[in-house]
């Protein structure tokens, strides 16, 4: 028997019983029985994220797995063959562990395979670094003698780049001989090297070696120089999209720019005047060929360090020499002429500054970084080639001469000479600072006293106020009209306390009384000529020569020969008897317009600068007109008569007689001797001052000598003398 379901049945199969045909039941339980039944629902589990990470691969990959399927199916049976069992079936003893040849094919496939995979992700990801090591970019800025020569350096780094043009070819390929032969021609890296490298450096063993020239390039720039797999890794990777992105050129370039080559030096440059003092371009193959050798470790192949470290580079000098014949880049006829190793200096000429090149250098930056529109930071960060106007002859004799004269004076008089500071300075007349004193030691006296506006210039001014009056004539009278004419022969009251006048009458000064001016001494000279009383140094007749001038002119006068405005006197009458304070450079420079025809060129240190090969720009001082030039003629014949008459014994037998005159001060705060041989100026500046107590200058004492044995003249003369 079936049981028949009847019809009205049949359309609901699922048989499931509706919600809707049971009575509703009056909810009288209130919220707590809603409570109870929304609590008792379940929500379904979520899926895990593997389970998720799953569902969102297997619907990306689908299509690929659509249009791979057949192939994997057909590769399949031949995976399993290659799949490893172990213990493999068949096998008995030890026998059963040892993988079969498919096995062994297929793992280093499958090693091969990831291990590409892995470097080209590690290619990809590795990028160049944007900034490069700071000490692989700073350099030092190299000083030289007005002839060339090395003078000093600055900086913490030992480097001056040089372009790749500049570099012989012999300097070059003497590199690549000994470090990388095959530079032109590999990748970039080199596997053998690499894994020699890393066996070494896992063994403990010589770090040395295992690299290309890239790949120290990179070492050098971009990474630091320890020794791990990590950085060996890094290096490669980098050097592999470096070779891709630079030419050779350029990275043989900065290699032996960045290269260290011992005795604190960075660069191929640098080497080239550590060791031979001479520039890179000037280097033959054999001495490139030692300089090489150094890239191996400088500590091991200087040969002025040790004879074991002779022995080591003059091997490593033969083998280079022969390697750059092997390879094609020396012929046997050039090889043949070096065969005598070419010994390197005993030190690095750039370490011998001395105690005055620090006021030298102090200077010459000075005005290279105003000259040549150079920020301090651009300096500092070095490359500069500057090429100074110092005389080192001149300099060595008047540091010489004024070391001489402070040694005495502290045997003579130690109490006071122990506050005493000397100060000198020769210019030429086209404005070349040819030599100064600076002080003592710079590392224990900052301030350069040759640049020191200090002390008054007294009488050494003189001159100034008679080109003064010879140029722009007088005014004896308010209603005189054009100025009269004024020469050497033009008498003026050579008196003790001569009342000054001024076109109005006499010059009364701020107490209600008349300035009367003094000479030394006291001593009266009656009417005199200017001529004769410049060459006496009699200070009545100028000082009513500045009145009758006009102060104003005065002042002109002196800043159009090279004064400094901030160091001129105030305009009154003791302007004309020295009340400004130059420096000795810029009295040294007031003079040689005198012995320049009457034009003035701005003093200057610096005559080229170039960072690293290319010339900088310069903004040299041009001569300008300061006076007519039969005043500065005038003037010079004063000084002549003056220098005859004070020393007769230095007035040579032969050539022209030098020009020159004291400077004394009312207070004796300061003695000058200023004189002019052969168109170079040089002023002398003997004063005291105790820093420890104030600024103010002291009573010389006896310190400057005497009239007739004068300090400061005892230094001029020491210094020009030997110089003819």
């Amino acid at each position: 028997m079936q049981l028949k379901i009847p019809a009205a049945f049949r359309a609901d199969e699922t048989m499931q019983l509706r919600m809707s045909d049971i009575p509703k039941v009056p909810d009288t339980s209130g919220s707590s029985e809603k409570a109870r039944t929304s609590g008792n629902r379940r929500k379904a589990p979520r899926p895990s994220l593997f389970a998720r990470i799953s569902m969102v691969l297997r619907s990306r990959l689908a299509p690929l797995v659509a249009v791979l399927g057949p192939y994997v199916t057909r590769v399949t049976p031949y995976v399993r063959r290659l799949r490893p069992q172990y213990p493999r079936p068949g096998r008995t003893d030890w026998r059963r562990w040892i993988p079969s040849w498919r096995q062994c094919l297929g793992g280093f496939f499958a090693s091969l395979g990831l291990s590409t995979f892995l470097l080209v992700v590690a290619y990809a990801a590795t990028d160049i670094p944007e900034n490069l090591n700071s000490y692989a970019t700073q350099q030092d800025n190299v000083f030289f003698w007005s002839d060339g020569t090395p003078m000093a350096r600055t900086g913490w780094v030992q480097r001056q780049a040089m372009p790749l043009k500049d570099i012989p070819e012999d300097v070059r390929w003497a590199v690549l001989a000994a470090e990388n032969a095959s530079f032109y021609s590999d990748p970039g890296i080199s596997v053998k090297g690499i894994s020699r490298a890393l066996f070494r450096t896992i063994g403990q063993g010589d770090t040395q070696g295992g690299s290309t020239i890239t790949q120290q390039y990179v070492k050098n720039v971009y990474l630091n120089q320890e020794q791990t797999i990590g950085r060996k890794f890094t290096e490669a990777m980098i050097s592999l999209k470096l070779d891709n992105q630079m030419s050779k050129d350029d990275i043989l370039e900065g290699y032996l720019n960045t290269s260290w080559f011992g005795r604190g030096t960075y660069g191929i440059q640098r080497a080239a005047q550590a060791y031979y003092g001479k520039d890179v371009g000037e280097l033959n193959a054999s001495e490139a060929a030692f300089l090489a050798s150094l890239l191996k470790g400088a500590g091991l192949y200087d040969p002025t360090l040790s004879s074991a470290n002779r022995a080591r580079a003059v091997e490593r000098w033969r083998w280079t020499l022969d390697r750059m014949v092997e390879i094609g880049k020396l012929t046997k006829a050039e090889r043949a002429k070096y065969t005598k190793f070419p010994e390197p200096l005993k030190s690095n000429p750039l370490y011998d500054t001395g105690e005055q090149s620090d006021y030298l250098v102090e200077l010459a930056s000075q005005y290279a970084k105003k000259a040549g529109g150079i920020s301090d930071k651009d300096f500092d960060l070095g490359g500069y080639q500057v090429y100074t106007t110092f005389d080192k002859k001149r300099e060595d004799e008047l540091t010489k001469a004024v070391t001489d004269a402070r040694k005495k004076a502290l045997e003579d008089e130690p109490k006071k000479a122990k506050a005493a500071h000397y100060g000198a300075a020769s210019v030429a007349s086209d404005g070349r600072i040819l030599a100064v004193y600076g002080g003592p030691d710079h590392r224990t006296q900052g301030y350069n006293e040759s640049n020191a506006t200090t002390v008054p210039a007294g009488s050494a001014f003189l001159p100034f106020v008679y080109a003064a009056g010879l140029e722009n004539g007088i005014h004896k009278t308010r209603d005189d009209g054009d100025a009269a004419e004024v020469t050497g022969e033009s008498l003026y009251n050579g008196n003790d306390k001569v009342l000054l006048t001024t076109p109005e009458g006499y010059y009364w000064d701020r107490s209600g009384k008349r300035v009367a001016a003094e000479n030394d001494g006291g001593r009266s000279y009656g009417q005199i000529s200017l001529h004769r009383a410049l060459e006496l140094s009699v200070n009545t007749p100028f000082m009513q020569l500045g009145m009758d001038t006009g102060l104003d002119k005065v002042r002109e006068t002196a800043e159009a020969s090279g004064f400094l405005a901030s160091s001129i006197g105030a305009q009154v009458p003791a302007l004309s008897l020295g009340s400004s304070t130059p420096s000795a450079i810029r009295m040294a420079s007031g003079y040689s317009t005198f012995a320049a025809d009457g034009r003035h060129t701005e003093p200057y240190s610096v005559r080229k600068i170039t960072r690293n090969g290319s010339q900088v720009v310069l903004d040299t001082p041009k001569p300008k007109r300061a006076m007519r030039a039969e005043v500065a003629e005038e003037v010079t014949s004063a000084l002549t008569d003056s220098f005859r008459t004070a020393h007769p014994s230095d007035v040579p037998a032969s050539g022209s007689a030098p020009a020159g005159k004291a400077g004394t001060t009312d207070k004796d705060t300061a003695s000058w001797y200023v004189g002019t041989a052969e168109k170079v100026s040089t002023a002398v500046v003997v004063y005291r001052i105790d820093l420890t107590k104030s600024l103010e200058p002291l009573p010389l004492e006896g310190i400057a000598g005497t009239t007739d044995d004068s300090v400061p003249y005892g230094i001029w003369s020491g210094a020009m003398s030997p110089l003819g």
